[in-house]
């Protein structure tokens, strides 16, 4: 990106930013937790793998979020990745207010944090560290156990929607 004339860097406005990066397909999860309250979670759409050794992935809630905070307190929680076809749990859990749990099966993980039935993967973690990241935090979690249905294909997201990932030899 070129700056301005005086070396200051230009605003990029933020329409434009989503808009663009919507050219980016990524996978939507649901982070989840057991509170006191019973069962709390919500969509995240900001997730990928960190390091392998410690065993690290990071996720990026928004600083708007009522959920996190509570997921915070508790310090464990899983990250359950999305399959085709779920289109309307990620869309129940990015609402806020809800029992976004209504209607949703679920196994707790061995930490005891909320396993969505269905999800194509799954990773418990523990709150390793966060940091700013502008109007979101990036939290980094340490990888306490995890698993995968390798029948399932995952939910994408692209430009705005969902969509699916399209076999070559189908």
């Amino acid at each position: 990106m070129t700056g301005s004339p005086e070396g200051v860097p230009r605003i990029v406005d933020p329409q434009l930013m989503r808009e663009v990066l919507g050219h980016f397909a990524s996978g939507v999860t649901v982070v989840t937790a057991l509170t006191d309250d019973g069962p709390a979670g919500f969509t995240c759409q900001s997730f990928s793998s960190l390091s392998l050794e410690p065993p690290l992935v990071a996720f990026a809630p928004a600083r708007t979020s009522r959920t996190w905070p509570k997921l915070r307190a508790i310090g464990r929680f899983c990250v359950n990745v999305l399959a085709e076809g779920q289109d309307d749990v990620s869309q129940n859990f990015a609402r806020s207010g809800a029992d976004k749990f209504a209607g949703v099966r679920w196994t707790p993980s061995a930490h005891g944090s909320p396993v969505l039935d269905g999800v194509v993967a799954w990773i418990d973690g523990e709150l390793w560290a966060e940091y700013d990241g502008g109007d979101h935090s990036i939290v980094v979690a340490r990888v306490l156990d995890l698993g995968a249905d390798p029948d399932r294909r995952p939910l994408l997201f692209h430009r705005g929607t969902y969509g699916l990932l399209h076999r070559s030899d189908a």
